[in-house]
């Protein structure tokens, strides 16, 4: 009864009241004509950044584009590169020419000679040939002013040769390959590995002292990050070397 009174009013209730935006939507129930629903008007809601995600965001664009140029100008890692692979080049070498079971003459290739006019590689020096697998014969006809020094050089090479002199010649007997002497071999490795290491740290430390010479006018940021590299840096060569350690104790040792 109520519903249809208000049917007679509607005409003249719509030149009173202000017409609804178009926008707005009628709950179905008024639009039926039922005076108990309520129009609520529409909600809108905008999601702001908060200051910490800004942040966060605007950290991490800077993470992401550090100058390569600005790291140039305080320290060149492909230098410190390079410098950590010439330590780990000379740990192989000393592993091959210091630590072989099997005898050859180039086993004494790399043995340095001092002498007054300065050093040099033994093998420059005299012609070295092998006689049997527990016998090696540098003949110094060429220099024999420079035998006792080549003899001296033998003697004092990681080796542990004992060179015997006849004139111009000399006869280095090969120690035949036992246990204990692979295990002193084994030893000797683990000492050219922790010299490696040693060099290794000193690379790193020479490079960190450059970079924080740099810090002023440089970010911290930028400072961290870049010694950061250069950790990581040292960290893989010292991997490699171990590695290179590993492999070769289980050859010496078997």
């Amino acid at each position: 009864m109520a519903c249809s009174r208000l049917g007679l009013l509607r005409p003249v209730l719509s030149f009173i009241r202000s017409p609804l935006p178009i926008s707005t939507r009628l709950p179905p129930l008024l639009q039926h004509g039922c005076p108990h629903a309520e129009v609520s008007p529409p909600c809108y809601v905008r999601h702001y950044a908060t200051k910490k995600s800004k942040v966060k965001a605007k950290g991490q664009t800077a993470k992401l584009n550090i100058n390569a140029a600005l790291v140039e100008d305080i320290i060149s890692l492909e230098e410190v590169k390079e410098e950590l692979t010439v330590v780990l080049t000379a740990l192989k070498d000393d592993f091959s020419r210091n630590l072989g079971i099997r005898t050859s003459p180039g086993a004494l290739d790399h043995i340095t000679v001092t002498t007054k006019d300065g050093k040099f590689p033994l093998n420059q020096l005299g012609q070295i040939s092998m006689k049997s697998p527990q016998l090696i014969v540098v003949n110094m006809t060429s220099y024999p002013e420079a035998t006792a020094a080549a003899t001296l050089a033998l003697q004092e090479s990681s080796m542990k040769l004992n060179p015997e002199v006849e004139g111009n010649i000399i006869r280095v007997p090969i120690p035949k390959v036992t246990r204990e002497h692979r295990e002193n071999l084994a030893k000797l490795a683990k000492q050219f590995s922790n010299k490696a290491k040693d060099s290794v740290r000193r690379v790193r430390s020479n490079a960190l002292t450059q970079v924080k010479k740099a810090k002023e006018g440089v970010s911290e940021d930028t400072i961290r990050l870049i010694e950061k590299q250069v950790q990581q840096m040292a960290d893989s060569f010292t991997a490699d070397i171990d590695k290179q350690l590993a492999t070769k104790t289980k050859e010496l040792l078997g």
